[in-house]
């Protein structure tokens, strides 16, 4: 099953565990495949640090790394705009152009449009509930 892990759900489960935790295990366990474009990968990264520098919350690197080291990087093709957040249009993209079934979020802007096309937006608590049980 291929997904698209927004930002807020990695960040979630590198420095604080819970459901969010789960699912990183999942692709570094390769029961999930998660695919990332370089921007969004990018994006992972600088969160990351930021929260380093801030000192908010301590960082799991036995989660982080394994994590990255599996992820499916794809090259971007689609320019879709459909968030209210235009930031958030490039996980809509990724997830279009890996053909991802859905994109694991917490953020309010992807998770109100519910669905883009065949993907679905759902939360780290009901992907785990339904997947990962």
């Amino acid at each position: 099953m291929k997904i698209v892990i927004d930002t807020n759900v990695v960040i979630s489960g590198t420095f604080f565990g819970g459901y969010p935790q789960s699912i990183l295990r999942a692709v570094v366990e390769g029961k999930v495949l998660a695919s990332a474009t370089t921007e969004i990968v990018d994006e992972y990264m600088e969160i990351t640090e930021r929260m380093l520098q801030r000192g908010q919350g301590r960082i799991r690197k036995e989660i982080l790394f394994p994590f990255m080291e599996k992820l499916h990087l794809i090259e971007p093709h689609s320019d879709i705009h459909v968030s209210r957040d235009p930031d958030d249009d490039k996980f809509i993209s990724c997830a279009n152009d890996a053909k991802a079934l859905y994109i694991v979020s917490g953020d309010a802007d992807l998770l109100v449009l519910g669905r883009y096309e065949n993907i679905e937006i759902i939360t780290a608590k009901e992907f785990c509930e339904r997947y990962l049980q």
